[in-house]
């Protein structure tokens, strides 16, 4: 990004083993009846396991973020699990257009594998892109729309967020961004909240308001400094803990956005950290705030 060129200082990247990896262990095929199983990818790429529902979160397995294959951030952690190792696929939440967040390549190699088996969710303005790449199945949603997946037993909708999307430079706003929410049919199921990429912004209250609290939020907490520069599309781990609250303040918090690619100006470790001092201060029960390890499978339901 240009304005990385404003600074000639930043904090090292990370060492060897500083960031933490460990083998995947998803539900196969799906979760069991009232199981949620989240294992975290990478940035802001999970796997969400329900009953009878396996979804994607921003799907990026390449080794960079960028236009070009040989230029841009480059990944400290590789992706956990393999693209080849994922249990079968249904769906796909994407929150906006940036390079980590919707990767070209990544989503041919879902497609070659899924085919037109998994449903692609997105907001207003994707129709094309994906359909230049031969794909079809393809969800567009505004603002507090929904669309039924796995056969009615889950609803998706689209919910507002505070970001922007641009993929060139003559692009900028042409597409639509959101934060997604998965509702199940079943109250004995659980429910997710995917913040995908947002700045704080009062519209968090109103999705808890119209829609929480919920079993799991996926809440960003890194890529913040500069703060005058990023403060309208990236929030702070402090923010974060606000967001979980004006949700409901309810489940689990588990965060993404962070300690995979290097986008801004903040030592790369520091955003957890924060991000527990931050969950400290509030007084909020320890067991609910969940940093996975790259890799990592947390249960947050288990009827067992």
């Amino acid at each position: 990004m240009a304005w990385e060129w404003l600074t000639t200082s930043r904090a090292p990247d990370p060492g060897p083993g500083e960031l933490e990896s460990v083998r995947a262990e998803p539900a196969r095929p799906t979760a069991r009846e009232g199981e949620l199983r989240i294992t975290w990818v990478g940035h802001s790429t999970f796997l969400v396991q329900l009953r009878g529902l396996n979804l994607l979160t921003d799907p990026v397995w390449s080794s960079r973020v960028s236009p070009v294959s040989f230029l841009g951030p480059r990944r400290f952690v590789r992706a956990i699990p393999r693209l080849d190792e994922l249990p079968p696929i249904h769906g796909v939440l994407l929150s906006h257009d940036h390079y980590d967040h919707l990767d070209r390549g990544t989503v041919q190699a879902l497609d070659r594998r899924f085919g037109g088996a998994l449903q692609w969710f997105t907001p207003l303005g994707y129709r094309d892109w994906f359909g230049r790449l031969g794909i079809r199945s393809v969800t567009e949603l505004d603002w507090w729309e929904d669309a039924e997946c796995a056969e009615g037993a889950f609803r998706i909708v689209a919910t507002p967020a505070r970001h922007w999307t641009r993929r060139t430079p003559w692009g900028t706003n042409r597409r639509l961004w959101c934060s997604w929410v998965v509702l199940p049919r079943d109250d004995r199921e659980p429910s997710v909240y995917f913040a995908g990429d947002s700045g704080h912004a009062p519209c968090f209250s109103e999705v808890g308001d119209r829609l929480g609290p919920f079993d799991a939020a996926l809440v960003p907490i890194g890529a913040y400094d500069p703060r005058w520069f990023m403060a309208a599309s990236h929030m702070n781990p402090e923010e974060a803990v606000r967001t979980y609250l004006d949700l409901g303040g309810r489940g689990v918090l588990i965060p993404s956005h962070w300690g995979t690619f290097r986008l801004t100006f903040e030592p790369p470790l520091e955003p957890p950290a924060r991000l527990r001092d931050a969950w400290s201060a509030a007084a909020l029960p320890h067991g609910d705030l969940v940093i996975p390890r790259h890799g990592e499978t947390i249960t947050v339901s288990d009827p067992s």
